[in-house]
């Protein structure tokens, strides 16, 4: 008897033919909590330039990870997560730490909305700060946030070392402030676009739903230091 097969069966099939690999489920597992440059992903994963491409090459071609160019230093190159074929994917209590920092340039805009998320939606305390801050807080920021049932009228911009404490777990969700933070930093990076450069409405609400999936993806794996499972 022969047997028709669907769509959705085949790309699934696919999908765990890719991830039956090891070395690209352990890719997948360091993609879900944030992005990476793939010498980054070399180093921590202890693999070759060689064979982390060849590994990269097969999740890019099953719609598993994707590169996007760095709006710092443009001549390099993050490896990100798809989310959607990976729906539920989470390693699940990986990180330990006593509170969530969230880092941008400017600490207007991507880094208080991923504070005011995560504050919302986990009970490991959060903060943020920029490389660079501004004076105020991005309008446009402020107003996604109300329009999601956030509030950001009482926030306020900080520097980086006047709030840094040495177990924060960090989450840098630009570009430049990734590129621009140094010491030994317990660090994730988000690769999010600065919603600021275009200035719209739309850019803002791309923005806000990009922090609000990566919260989601890193609130279960993230628990406070100390506490029991």
């Amino acid at each position: 008897m022969d047997v028709e097969w669907s769509s959705s069966v085949v790309v699934r099939a696919r999908l765990h033919a890719v991830l039956g690999e090891p070395a690209r489920l352990a890719i997948v597992d360091r993609l879900v909590l944030g992005d990476a440059a793939p010498v980054e992903l070399g180093r921590e994963l202890g693999m070759s330039s060689n064979l982390l491409a060849h590994h990269v090459k097969q999740l890019e071609q099953a719609g598993v990870v994707q590169r996007s160019r760095s709006e710092g230093d443009h001549r390099r190159t993050y490896l990100r997560l798809c989310p959607e074929a990976l729906a539920g994917l989470v390693p699940e209590g990986s990180v330990h730490a006593p509170r969530v920092v969230f880092v941008c340039t400017h600490n207007s805009a991507r880094s208080q909305l991923a504070a005011a998320l995560w504050t919302e939606r986990s009970t490991v305390p959060a903060a943020s700060a920029g490389t660079q801050p501004a004076q105020r807080i991005h309008p446009l920021a402020i107003a996604v946030a109300d329009n999601h049932g956030l509030s950001l009228a009482h926030a306020r911009t900080a520097r980086v070392d006047e709030v840094l404490r040495p177990d924060d777990l960090v989450v840098a969700v630009c570009d430049n402030a990734h590129e621009q933070l140094t010491g030994p930093l317990d660090r994730l990076h988000w690769s999010v676009p600065d919603p600021a450069v275009a200035a719209t409405d739309d850019a803002f609400d791309r923005a806000f739903t990009d922090l609000a999936n990566r919260v989601d993806r890193l609130v279960p794996a993230v628990h406070a230091r100390g506490a029991q499972r």
